[in-house]
């Protein structure tokens, strides 16, 4: 099965991504914060890691850099999803190592259909 790490301090938005990808067949795990998301990752195997920009403690571009330090996550794919939309900050997204950007609010549909492709499994 694919697993897909979510990386979200807001509960409501790790809920909704669990929800709407469970429904469409993935495994989902949960962190709160880049702290916990690189413990988790480097600790488990995943197939796609979805992390957020604004996060306590460390946020989505750090949490990038250091991952793609890291050998076992150097190969996964990191989709960056956040509120901001400017130009900026999809090019600091993929400068930290994001291999795509979205911005919230992103419906279940695009949110599946960027899992199966990013996690390499036919949509």
């Amino acid at each position: 099965m694919t697993r897909i790490l979510v990386v979200d301090d807001a509960t409501t938005v790790r809920m909704y991504y669990r929800d709407v990808l469970e429904e469409a067949g993935f495994a989902v795990e949960e962190a709160v914060n880049g702290f916990e998301g690189l413990e988790k990752a480097v600790a488990e195997s995943f197939d796609l890691i979805l992390v957020d920009v604004n996060m306590p403690k460390m946020d989505g571009y750090a949490f990038l850099r250091q991952g793609r330090t890291m050998p076992e996550l150097q190969a996964v794919p990191a989709v960056m999803i956040s509120t901001e939309s400017a130009a900026q900050d999809r090019d600091r997204a993929y400068a930290a190592g994001a291999n795509l950007y979205l911005v919230k609010p992103v419906r279940p549909e695009v949110l599946t259909e960027v899992a199966a492709v990013m996690a390499g499994v036919a949509p």
